[in-house]
């Protein structure tokens, strides 16, 4: 998914930039770079917290199987 959204914004990028001067097309590119890197960013936090919450979840019922002995 991250992957598309990047894509996403480099075609709107390479849309936009013949519209712009040559500094405000480096800042435009910057700025979509960025956004698309916090994008991913985002993808990757959202996924390890999942994790964390589908091991934690299993701990807690390894804790409860345990404390029932």
């Amino acid at each position: 998914m991250s992957k598309t959204f990047a894509l996403s914004i480099v075609l709107a990028a390479s849309l936009g930039l013949a519209a712009c001067s040559k500094s405000e097309s480096e800042n435009t590119a910057n700025a979509l770079d960025n956004g698309a890197d916090n994008a991913e960013l985002a993808a990757d936090n959202a996924l390890n917290a999942a994790g964390n919450m589908l091991e934690n979840t299993g701990n807690s019922i390894e804790n409860v199987g345990n404390n029932a002995m």
